[in-house]
């Protein structure tokens, strides 16, 4: 397909008339007609801004379709953001499930446990930066996705999402009342007292894990945001650098906490509360501090 063609595609999919177009150009009408027919061409400046309206790169409106790849993920942006976003979800969901971990083989080998929660720990640090890595090459090398996702897709999503997020806030909640009751059952000592605090923080990895999976899915459809995230204002990238420090600074002392209680008092079953409580304060943080990325 040509310019021309490609156009007059996108001008009918938005449902926006020659005029208005010519409007958001600052051009006029005239000018929008002879493109379309092929008689003239758009300068460097608009066909920049024709880019960033339609949310395409200038190759595919220029000599590529449209219409052909709003149909198709060429560059695998679903399955890639899909894995990312399993990576991530379960990493996290794993420190939680390595505290639950540490508190039963505590019952059984005593010490060990510590050190066996800290390679969990370990090997989730390596997931989380290969994994990282990972997506900003991922971004550098498709820094601009055409939206293929169809209406269709989106409003099937949504629903989903429902249930992703009902089932993360549920699970936490049936978390505590089922705390209530055992301990409403059981005597509060150990092991019971342990056991019960183990079976909840699995309850808790659980509800982290469909809750952060959704969240990263519902952006996944977002492709005007994942766009912007990949050419941001100078102002975008400062709050984002702020965000990625204050997160990192929190969630390096609560290691560093973790490990201080868990030597000095050898209160390792205790100090593993820390991480998730660490990492709520850095979702926190990042909402404060992040970019806003929704468009």
């Amino acid at each position: 397909m040509s310019l021309a063609e490609n156009l007059q595609f996108l001008r009918a999919r938005e449902g926006i008339t020659q005029e208005q177009l010519a409007e958001r150009m600052d051009v006029s009408r005239q000018s929008v007609s002879k493109w379309e027919s092929g008689a003239s061409f758009p300068e460097m400046d608009t066909l920049l801004k024709l880019c960033d309206m339609f949310h395409t790169d200038m190759d595919t409106l220029l000599r590529g379709s449209v219409e052909q790849s709003l149909s198709e993920d060429a560059a695998g942006y679903d399955r890639f953001m899909t894995s990312y976003a399993r990576k991530v979800a379960g990493s996290v969901s794993a420190i939680i499930a390595g505290a639950a971990l540490m508190i039963l083989l505590d019952l059984r080998i005593g010490d060990i446990s510590g050190a066996v929660f800290m390679l969990v720990v370990a090997i989730v640090a390596v997931v989380l930066v290969a994994s990282g890595m990972e997506e900003d090459n991922f971004r550098k090398q498709h820094p601009v996705i055409t939206d293929f996702y169809t209406e269709k897709q989106k409003a099937d999503f949504r629903r989903r999402y429902i249930w992703y997020i009902a089932g993360g806030v549920g699970a936490i909640l049936c978390g505590v009342v089922l705390m209530i009751l055992v301990f409403s059952v059981i005597p509060e000592r150990e092991p019971y007292e342990s056991m019960a605090g183990a079976l909840f923080m699995s309850i808790m990895a659980c509800a982290v894990f469909f809750l952060i999976y959704g969240g990263m899915l519902e952006d996944k459809y977002n492709i005007p945001k994942y766009n912007r995230a990949n050419n941001p204002s100078p102002e975008d990238k400062e709050r984002r650098r702020r965000a990625v420090t204050a997160c990192s600074f929190i969630m390096i002392l609560a290691t560093a906490l973790f490990l201080f209680l868990g030597l000095s008092y050898d209160s390792w079953e205790s100090a593993a509360v820390i991480y998730p409580v660490g990492g709520v304060i850095c979702g926190g943080a990042w909402l404060l501090l992040a970019p806003k990325l929704d468009v």
